[in-house]
């Protein structure tokens, strides 16, 4: 597997996130960072959701670690992904957003809309999404990492039909101890 301590990552796009695409790809390339491009022809470019079913059958084949999609919204190419096994994509807009998508949500693929983001930004965010790993910054908070790495792992085990027959209630599920949020936390 590619991994991001490799800085090996990822990426495609759909027609309306190629142009951010290649501008993410560029600023990560300039930061050292291998980009696996399944999208580089722009006169070739597939429908969002075979993007979002391509990069996401990396992550799920275990290629690589993680993945960056681009389509206008990041929604459509975002559900098409996490149809994949074991992928956890985030659709974020904000910095800050991507930072928790990997720190408190363990997701492996984020996506992007460029209708909405400019290249400053999304190079910004991948670089947050890219450089952080669940837990991370929140070594203060007792049961952080703990709490949402069994978020993570339910998700990633989700059976739905055991979910339907006990219930609707996830078999077998516990809360972890989640200690109080420590102060001066902003988000």
């Amino acid at each position: 597997m590619k991994t991001i301590a490799e800085r090996a990552v990822v990426v495609g796009a759909d027609f309306a996130g190629f142009r951010l695409k290649e501008s993410v790809s560029a600023h990560l390339t300039d930061r050292g960072w291998q980009v696996t491009d399944l999208t580089p022809d722009p006169q070739r470019l597939p429908m969002y959701h075979h993007v979002g079913f391509r990069v996401g059958a990396e992550i799920a084949e275990r290629r690589f670690e993680r993945g960056l999609i681009f389509c206008g919204s990041g929604m459509g190419i975002h559900i098409a992904a996490s149809k994949c096994p074991h992928v956890h994509a985030a659709v974020c807009e904000s910095v800050d957003t991507a930072r928790r998508a990997s720190t408190a949500n363990g997701a492996n693929i984020l996506a992007i809309g460029a209708f909405f983001t400019a290249p400053r930004l999304a190079s910004a965010m991948v670089d947050a999404f890219l450089e952080s790993s669940l837990g991370d910054g929140y070594e203060d908070w007792a049961g952080f990492r703990e709490y949402h790495q069994l978020g993570f792992d339910e998700c990633e085990a989700f059976d739905y039909e055991a979910y339907r027959a006990n219930g609707y209630v996830v078999p077998g599920s516990h809360e972890p101890e989640l200690g109080p949020e420590p102060r001066g936390l902003s988000f």
